[in-house]
C-alpha cells in the first residue's frame, strides 16, 4: 500500500470500540460539502458525523489519506450488464468489478440485450438467479415495455423492478422491439395508475430513414445518419405524451443540445421529465473519431465540439439532470475493428470503470467542482430511482463509500479493465482521478467475495 492511500487500523481489541467502521479525514464530501469529518458506521448503516477530532471509535478505522477524499458510491442508472444470454460481452462478475473499480456502488441493469430479456416476472427471476452469486456491487433491475407485455407491467412494478425502458425505433436486438408513440403513451397510462418510471431511448425512426446520403469519412456518413432531429422529434414525443398522461418520464442518454430548450420548456412547465446524459457525450468529439476506429460508435451519436459544450452548460443550469455511463459492451468482433465499418459495428461505449475519472478530467478545465461531479453521478441518479438511502453521505444513509484521489492521475489500458471485453475508445488517455477504494455497506469491495446485494425499488 502506498503512502497515499487510506490506512486502516486494526482495532477489535478495543473494548471501546461504539462502531463497526469509522472512517476519518480531512475531506469528506456530506450533504453540507467537503469538510474534516469522521463517519460512525453500524450495521451497514451511517449512524454518526461528527468533527474530525472526536476520536469516535471502530472495530475497524480508515484514514483517509490526505491526497484523498471520501465521495458516496457513486450510483449508475444506466448499464447494460447482458447476463444471460450474452455473457460473452459482459456479464454481472466483470461489470460489478468494474463498477466496483470506478467507485460505482450501485447500478441499475437495463432489461435488454440479455436473453430472455426482462419484460416478465419469469425473466427477472432468471436474471437475478444469474446475478445474486455474482453481486460485487448492488445491483437493482429496470423492467421493459414492448408491443404485448402491457399486462406484465404491474407484476414487474411489484417485484421491485424501478420502472420500464422503451425504445421508440429498433432496440438493435429483435428479441426487445420497439413500441409506437401511441403503444408508449398507452403503456404510460398503466404505468401513472402505480407511479413508476418510463424511461426512453427517443430516436425517430423515419428521420433516419430520410437522412440524406452524406459524403465525407467513415465517421462523418454515420454521424450524419443520425441526426440531432431524430432525436429532437422523439424527445418532443415524449414531453407532449408524458404532458398528458401526467406520468414521469426520463429520457436516457441526451446527444443533442438542440433539445435542451424544449426540455426546460417542459420542466418550466411541470412535466414530469427528467434527463441523462454519458461521459461519451460529454469527453468525446466527432472532429476528433479516427476514420473506422469504431471502438468510438455509440447511438444515439457523438457530436460535435459545440455540441459538446451546450451539454456541458445544460448540466450547469440544471437542464439535465444526471451522468450515467450506458455501459453498452460488445465483443470486439461484433465492433468490426478490423473493417472499421461503421454500418455493421455494435453501437455502444463501455465506460463503466471510467466514468468518475472522465467527468472529472473535463469538469476541471471548466471550473467545476468536485462537489458539482458528485451531485450529476451519484445524488441525481439516486433520486431518479427512488434510491433514497444511497447517493450521498447522510445520517441513516448506507455505508457505501468511494476513496478518490482528485490529483492523482492514470493513463487507460483496456487490458487493465475489469471490463470483459478490451475495447475502449479511452484507450491511452490521461485521466485525472484515481479511485482508491469502493466501500459497501461497511465492507471493502476485495474483488474475490462478492458482498452486494440485489435491491428492489422502494427498499433502498
Amino acid at each position: 500500500m502506498s503512502i497515499n492511500e487510506a490506512v486502516e487500523h486494526d482495532a477489535r481489541s478495543s473494548a471501546q470500540a461504539q462502531y463497526d467502521l469509522v472512517l476519518r479525514g480531512e475531506r469528506i464530501l456530506t450533504t453540507a460539502g467537503i469538510s474534516a469529518r469522521e463517519i460512525g458506521v453500524r450495521d451497514g448503516k451511517i449512524v454518526a458525523i461528527e468533527p474530525l477530532g472526536n476520536n469516535l471509535q471502530g472495530e475497524r478505522v480508515i484514514d483517509v489519506g490526505a491526497d484523498e477524499v471520501l465521495l458516496p458510491g457513486l450510483v449508475d442508472t444506466h448499464v447494460h450488464v447482458n447476463e444471460p444470454g450474452r455473457t460473452e460481452w459482459e456479464g454481472f462478475e466483470s461489470a460489478t468489478k468494474a463498477a466496483a473499480a470506478g467507485g460505482v456502488t450501485t447500478i441499475i441493469d437495463m432489461p435488454l440485450n440479455t436473453i430472455p430479456p426482462t419484460v416478465n416476472l419469469e425473466a427477472l427471476e432468471i436474471k437475478k438467479a444469474a446475478a445474486q452469486p455474482k453481486a460485487y456491487v448492488n445491483i437493482g433491475f429496470w423492467g421493459g415495455a414492448i408491443p404485448g407485455n402491457k399486462e406484465n407491467l404491474r407484476e414487474l412494478h411489484d417485484a421491485g423492478v424501478f420502472g420500464f425502458k422503451c425504445f421508440l425505433l429498433h432496440s438493435g436486438v429483435d428479441e426487445f422491439p420497439s413500441l409506437t408513440v401511441d403503444e408508449m403513451e398507452e403503456d404510460m397510462e398503466v404505468l401513472k395508475s402505480f407511479d413508476s418510471l418510463m424511461i426512453v431511448h427517443a430516436e425517430d425512426s423515419s428521420a433516419i430513414d430520410h437522412a440524406p446520403e452524406a459524403q465525407g469519412d467513415q465517421y462523418d456518413r454515420f454521424l450524419k445518419s443520425r441526426p440531432r432531429g431524430a432525436e429532437n422529434v422523439a424527445i418532443a414525443q415524449v414531453i407532449e405524451r408524458a404532458r398528458w398522461t401526467g406520468v414521469r418520464a426520463h429520457v436516457l442518454h441526451l446527444s443533442s443540445s438542440d433539445a435542451l430548450a424544449m426540455i426546460k420548456t417542459a420542466k418550466s412547465d411541470g412535466v414530469k421529465i427528467t434527463v441523462e446524459t454519458c461521459p461519451h457525450y460529454l469527453t468525446l468529439l466527432a472532429e476528433e473519431i479516427p476514420n473506422g476506429a469504431t471502438a468510438y460508435k455509440c447511438c444515439p451519436p457523438i457530436r460535435e465540439a459545440s455540441n459538446r459544450e451546450l451539454l456541458w452548460k445544460g448540466l450547469e443550469e440544471g437542464i439535465i439532470d444526471c451522468i450515467v455511463s450506458d455501459h453498452s459492451p460488445s465483443t470486439i468482433d461484433l465492433k468490426d475493428v478490423e473493417n472499421g465499418d461503421f454500418g455493421v459495428a455494435w453501437g455502444g461505449v463501455a465506460s463503466l470503470q471510467l466514468g468518475l475519472p472522465l467527468i472529472w478530467t473535463e469538469a476541471q478545465k471548466r471550473g467545476i467542482a468536485l462537489e458539482q461531479v458528485v451531485q450529476w453521478m451519484a445524488v441525481k441518479p439516486a433520486e431518479l430511482a427512488g434510491l433514497k438511502h444511497k447517493g450521498s453521505i447522510a445520517l441513516g444513509n448506507d455505508a457505501d463509500f468511494a476513496l478518490f484521489a482528485p490529483e492523482d492521475a492514470f493513463v487507460v489500458d483496456v487490458k487493465k479493465l475489469h471490463h470483459k471485453n478490451p475495447i475502449s475508445p479511452y484507450h491511452g488517455k490521461t485521466l485525472a482521478g484515481v479511485v482508491r477504494r469502493s466501500i459497501i455497506a461497511g465492507n471493502d469491495v476485495d474483488f474475490a467475495t462478492p458482498n452486494g446485494k440485489l435491491i428492489r425499488r422502494g427498499e433502498a
